[in-house]
């Protein structure tokens, strides 16, 4: 069986599906690295709803898809930019997205980790953004989850420079229950983060953001990093004070920081391991071994895949992990919150198909070929 493709210069190719899934099985828990997958929400298809009215979710599929997750050994990132927060999850709907997942991890023994931000106010004072973050805060510590601190757009707005960020961190640090995870997140995934920690040159930036991790190490248990940098990622982690953890968030170059070398190495809280989850699971687990290299040679070929996902513009990459669920049959259809099934071309979504297939991910590949073929014909282009 072959299925006819559209390129990026129109020109349609043929393509023959595998037959068979990647053989990847559930095992024991990872040993060498804490590794969360940041899990996209599953939209409610029958919402009467425009692209700017509040999410409505399908709570049933959305907590299946954390469970299949968990399933496989993986941590859950919850409420993150994965699940489209401030791109069409607002925060009532990400405080009960929180109070649900939350829940559910605690009867399934499942880790998880949950973000916290300021999207309940659009803009406001310094002030007023510390009150946001303290009201999100409160909630996931409530919930018996562990706190993401989340990079704010109100605080990019408001803040007059890097003591701004001192002050804020520093207060939210001094009064979180438990340890933390910062997360840096770069303009490529959001531009309204453009001169985050206070400045645009990413050396200023580091510093302050290494600042307020040296203030406070007993309430960092670790840092994520989203800046497609891998250079970069490894000079901060060579930088951390003992004992605190680099979760890496580059869903370019996560296989070498994973692995990493002989000062060190990242966790992982990534994206990019909400389609690839039973295989990075797989991959971690031959990295429990000491095998590094049979870790590269699983994961280094997904590269590809998570590239094209996370392509320019990147903050659209969750089109493409959505569109993988719906075709690996996670989910009974292809509609996101915000009509955000909308943000990428049919090519994108040709070549995001033909590279997942190659890569064995999708459970049922006759499935996953009927679904395109069934994208492919809405936009007439007929087998």
């Amino acid at each position: 069986m072959t299925i006819r493709l559209p390129g990026a210069d129109g020109v349609l190719r043929t393509y023959e599906p595998r037959t068979e899934p990647l053989a990847v099985t559930p095992g024991t828990p990872f040993t060498s690295r804490t590794v969360f997958s940041a899990a996209h929400v599953v939209a409610d298809p029958f919402a009467d709803v425009s692209p700017d009215s509040p999410a409505v979710v399908d709570w049933d599929a959305t907590l299946a898809f954390r469970r299949h997750l968990w399933s496989h050994g993986l941590g859950v990132a919850e409420a993150m930019d994965t699940a489209q927060r401030g791109m069409g999850l607002d925060w009532a709907g990400a405080a009960e997205l929180i109070r649900r997942s939350a829940a559910e991890a605690k009867a399934v023994g499942g880790l998880i980790a949950c973000g916290v931000g300021t999207d309940q106010i659009a803009s406001g004072s310094l002030a007023e953004v510390r009150a946001a973050y303290e009201e999100q805060l409160a909630l996931v510590e409530e919930s018996g989850a562990q706190a993401i601190l989340m990079a704010s757009r109100a605080l990019a707005a408001a803040a007059s420079g890097p003591e701004d960020y001192l002050e804020v961190y520093g207060h939210l640090l001094r009064q979180s229950a438990e340890p933390v995870v910062l997360h840096w997140l770069g303009p490529m995934f959001d531009p309204a983060l453009e001169g985050y920690w206070g400045s645009s040159d990413l050396d200023a930036a580091t510093d302050t953001f290494l600042d307020v991790i040296a203030a406070h190490p007993d309430k960092v248990d670790g840092i994520k990093v989203s800046l497609l940098d891998a250079r970069r990622e490894i000079d901060i982690r060579r930088r951390l004070p003992q004992g605190v953890r680099c979760y890496t968030g580059d869903d370019f170059n996560y296989p070498e920081l994973i692995a990493g070398d002989e000062q060190g190495f990242s966790h992982a809280l990534l994206g990019i391991f909400d389609p690839l989850g039973p295989l990075a699971a797989q991959a971690v687990r031959v990295l429990d071994t000491g095998d590094v290299q049979g870790f590269r040679a699983l994961l280094d070929p997904t590269v590809g895949l998570s590239r094209h996902l996370f392509q320019t513009p990147t903050r659209f990459y969750k089109t493409g992990v959505v569109f993988l669920a719906w075709l690996a049959g996670h989910q009974s259809h292809f509609t996101m919150v915000g009509g955000l099934q909308s943000a990428r071309s049919l090519p994108h979504f040709a070549t995001a198909y033909e590279l997942a297939d190659g890569l064995g991910l999708f459970p049922d590949p006759k499935l996953a070929e009927e679904r395109m073929k069934t994208l492919l014909s809405l936009y007439g282009v007929n087998q």
